[in-house]
């Protein structure tokens, strides 16, 4: 995990603004599924602390305890009760089951490796109730994207952001693409006018190919029930921009 990236969970709600189609989503899903929803990798529970506000008992994994405090201030100040626990989604023993298991915003992707990602999907297997299904999003994998990534850094101008304390931020993104481990290695500096670089992190996120994905999930004992290509639930075609995934227990 690239941990200064994730040090601060206030900064990155304001880097990463909105999402309410996937917040919409993921209400959806647990609405469907009802019971209990356990989220991995929950980060500052943007989707989360509204799942609970629906009545669903929620417990959040995240391995940041930056992005952890951020989360508990958010359901403080909604007035929810989540369970939120410091942990490692390749492996955790919470000592219950749940109707819904989620892994959002392409936090599978922090797992470099194929073995750690198995060990996720089991470890997910082992703590799915009867019937418990397993919600997952992960882009889709654009081989132009993926050539584009050429070391040079260069500015992403939608990502600039107020800051309260030092004011518009901008993002410079310089990344690389390791084929062979299908992994993007990036440095992400944020800077304002005044001052360059005021911080500068490592973020590196695996790609997971469509049909390298129902093998990984199969490895975990799980199978793949439906796969959507956006929040809308279009179908999923070469083109689509996400694998939204609907798994179950195989």
């Amino acid at each position: 995990m690239s941990e200064r990236f994730y040090a601060d969970g206030r900064r990155y709600d304001r880097l990463f603004p909105g999402g309410e189609q996937a917040v919409a989503f993921y209400r959806a899903e647990a609405d469907r599924q009802g019971g209990s929803v356990l989220e991995l990798g929950s980060g500052t529970g943007h989707k989360l602390v509204p799942i609970a506000s629906d009545g669903h008992p929620c417990t959040g994994l995240e391995l940041s305890p930056e992005m952890l405090a951020e989360a508990r201030r958010k359901a403080d100040d909604r007035g929810v009760e989540v369970t939120w626990v410091q942990g490692d989604m390749r492996s955790f023993d919470l000592g219950r089951t749940y109707d819904l298991v989620m892994i959002a915003a392409n936090s599978l992707l922090h797992l470099h490796e194929a073995a750690d990602v198995v060990a996720c999907f089991r470890t997910v297997r082992r703590h799915l109730a009867p019937g418990g299904r397993l919600v997952l999003d992960v882009f889709n994998p654009s081989v132009e994207v993926l050539a584009r990534a050429d070391g040079v850094r260069r500015r992403r101008e939608a990502l600039s952001f107020a800051d309260p304390d030092r004011g518009i931020l901008h993002v410079d993104v310089a990344e690389t693409y390791d084929a062979a481990a299908q992994v993007t290695r990036g440095t992400w500096s944020f800077s304002t006018d005044a001052e360059a670089d005021v911080v500068v992190a490592p973020l590196g996120m695996r790609s997971i190919f469509p049909q390298e994905l129902p093998l990984l999930l199969s490895l975990g004992g799980l199978r793949l029930v439906e796969r959507y290509g956006d929040w809308s639930r279009e179908p999923f075609t070469g083109e689509s921009p996400l694998q939204l995934c609907i798994c179950e227990a195989d």
